[in-house]
């Protein structure tokens, strides 16, 4: 079954999703990042080409036949695996019960944790393993 980890309290969560697919690929998993629009997709794709500092994370489109440890993805339900999905939507996807592991970043603003907490309770209510890390308290005041 998906186990579902929330990490909530991020100040930017196109640079959380970076930290966590590099993470992700130091493990040998492979990730797919959905995103809701175009213009989040292409701000992710050239913060992935530089970071970290001193390298990049190979990244490709998930229709390509390319082969790399992070995929973007703009809803598309075609995906060359399914280890990972971090997911950057305000709702739940349609696909996420394919994945093995399924990450929500949530913001810091009001809106984006209401919508956080309605996900996180859709995924209790169906009996999904869940995790929680807040982001907030982890980092540095």
């Amino acid at each position: 079954m998906t186990k579902v980890d929330f990490y909530t309290g991020s100040s930017d969560k196109l640079r959380t999703a970076c930290q966590l697919s590099h993470k992700a690929m130091q493990h040998g998993l492979r990730t797919v990042i959905s995103l809701p629009d175009a213009v989040s997709c292409e701000m992710l794709d050239k913060l992935l080409w530089q970071y970290p500092d001193t390298a990049f994370i190979p990244h490709c489109d998930a229709s390509s036949p390319d082969s790399a440890p992070v995929y973007l993805s703009l809803g598309e339900e075609n995906f060359p695996h399914h280890d990972m999905l971090i997911t950057l939507h305000n709702e739940c996807t349609p696909f996420f019960s394919r994945f093995e592991r399924v990450i929500e970043i949530i913001g810091t603003d009001e809106d984006d944790s209401r919508r956080g907490r309605e996900r996180f309770k859709f995924y209790r209510d169906r009996g999904y393993e869940m995790r929680h890390f807040d982001l907030a308290k982890a980092s540095p005041s």
